[in-house]
């Protein structure tokens, strides 16, 4: 049985298939057909809902989600809303200036157009936080529109989200009593065949669940695994959520570096990580969607073993490790060692990743200095997956290379570190020369595919670009503190 929220009423669901995505749910089960589906893959936000979850201060936080990949088990313990929660009066002031700036055609996706903007205007308006246009074109990064161009949108939410932030005087729906997060129970759903879905909420539930079932599926997110049952039509008979257990949820900072459970999303992790490594900053705001940030993980990037994965590279160039976890005992492995072959890591039957641990940057009163450069290069510059992405570590003493670690994804059946063009630069002056070498050397390291997203012959032609880039802004910012650098993108 799961326990939640929809648009203020209480809801239990008893039997369901686990398989079942919200918005199908929404649309088949409940009737609620405002929701559409676009695409079924988080791509075209047409299916955009708002999710709230409780906190440690007894109140909601409501992000916006693609409701066409998230799992109906997900909801537990949460308050669902939908753009039919937005029929009665009076309208919300993103619904007014939709229909004052003519922004919507067809209407397709102005469901979920709508609601990314209301997840926007809640934390302006309610959280006295400020907006700029950055910040709204993010949060529209994930909704598509064929009809009416953006114009008209990005005007109606300047009006309603920048301009003249309204509080919204039906908003006493946002504040639906919760249970506290620390009360929340353990939770099972199964459907009259035998599929199930389970939500341990300590750690100990979760290793006994994976003792007992080492072919379950682990599910955060979602954002990756739903794409077999809703492209693939795969079927799933056990699923193991993550997403309710505290240490997978926790981030620590220590002398050994950040400590980040492997249930964090990516917008949570992704200010800490940008706050000490700033290159990480432009990558995150290119991996997926604000929907996608939302609700996809750390653990899960990683533990999905794809070669083309965004955060693994950077994890890599920084000598990242992550710590496993099981019914037999905890270890800690060197995240280059977890990938094995394409799509194949290290866990063993019943393991479950519970934290990734990354350096903190070395501010010491040497001359020495770190940098982090980061470039994904990708067919379309927001919501795509990439054809090559470069993660390249250095540590100098004024222009001689210390160290450095260079990894890609996009190049091998893993992500994985170019060992050969590495040699090639320790020791040596940075500079066109070195680099040269160490471009020529990326062929004894790589032997890349050519695919949907590019040929091999680019893949190889970027990545040694990619390396040079780096020395061009090495040269542009050196004298940046610590060398901490923000990237731009090819």
């Amino acid at each position: 049985m799961i326990e939640f929220y929809l648009n203020g009423q209480p809801q239990t669901l008893e039997s369901a298939d686990p398989n079942l995505s919200i918005l199908e749910w929404l649309r088949t089960k409940m009737r609620l057909t405002g929701t559409k589906e676009g695409c079924a893959s988080g791509d075209c936000g047409a299916c955009t809902v708002m999710l709230g979850t409780p906190t440690d201060e007894n109140g909601l936080s409501y992000q916006s989600i693609n409701s066409c990949i998230a799992l109906i088990g997900s909801l537990h313990g949460k308050h669902l809303v939908t753009i039919d929660a937005l029929q009665s009066e009076p309208a919300h002031p993103v619904q007014t200036a939709m229909v004052e700036c003519h922004g919507s055609q067809c209407g397709f996706c102005t469901p979920g157009i709508i609601m990314s903007l209301v997840a926007l205007h809640h934390e302006v308006a309610d959280q006295q936080q400020n907006c700029d246009r950055h910040r709204l074109l993010e949060a529209l990064s994930g909704n598509l529109c064929r009809c009416t161009g953006y114009r008209p949108i990005v005007d109606a939410a300047t009006r309603s989200v920048i301009n003249d932030v309204q509080v919204w005087e039906g908003g006493g729906l946002m504040n639906t009593p919760m249970p506290s997060i620390k009360d929340m129970p353990a939770a099972s759903l199964q459907d009259a065949q035998g599929k199930r879905f389970d939500a341990p909420v300590t750690l100990q539930q979760l290793r006994d669940l994976l003792a007992s079932s080492p072919n379950a599926r682990l599910v955060a997110g979602s954002t990756d695994l739903a794409l077999e049952i809703t492209q693939q039509l795969k079927t799933l008979p056990h699923l193991v959520s993550t997403e309710q257990v505290p240490e997978l949820q926790s981030i620590e900072s220590s002398d050994e570096g950040l400590c980040i459970g492997a249930a964090v999303s990516y917008r949570r992790a992704g200010k800490l990580l940008s706050a000490r490594w700033p290159a990480f900053g432009p990558m995150l705001e290119r991996l997926g969607s604000l929907q996608i940030r939302n609700r996809g993980t750390l653990g899960g990037n990683i533990g999905n073993a794809s070669p083309i994965a965004d955060m693994p590279p950077p994890l890599l160039a920084l000598d990242a490790q992550i710590q496993l976890d099981s019914a037999a005992g905890t270890r800690w492995l060197a995240l280059e060692a977890f990938f094995l072959d394409y799509r194949k890591t290290a866990l063993r039957p019943g393991e479950f990743i519970r934290s990734v641990r990354v350096p903190e940057p070395q501010r010491d009163a040497s001359t020495a200095q770190e940098r982090l450069f980061i470039y994904k290069v990708s067919k379309r510059l927001d919501d795509d997956i990439s054809a090559v992405l470069g993660a390249f570590w250095f540590r100098f003493d004024g222009q001689q290379i210390i160290d450095c670690r260079l990894a890609y994804g996009g190049m091998a059946a893993i992500p994985k570190r170019a060992r050969a063009a590495e040699a090639a630069l320790r020791g040596a002056t940075f500079d066109d020369a070195s680099i040269t070498l160490a471009i020529a050397a990326l062929a004894n390291d790589f032997s890349p595919i050519s695919d949907v997203r590019a040929s091999a012959a680019y893949r190889v032609q970027v990545a040694g670009n990619l390396l040079r880039r780096a020395l061009l802004e090495h040269a542009d910012s050196a004298d940046s503190e610590y060398g901490l650098m923000v990237t731009d993108y090819a």
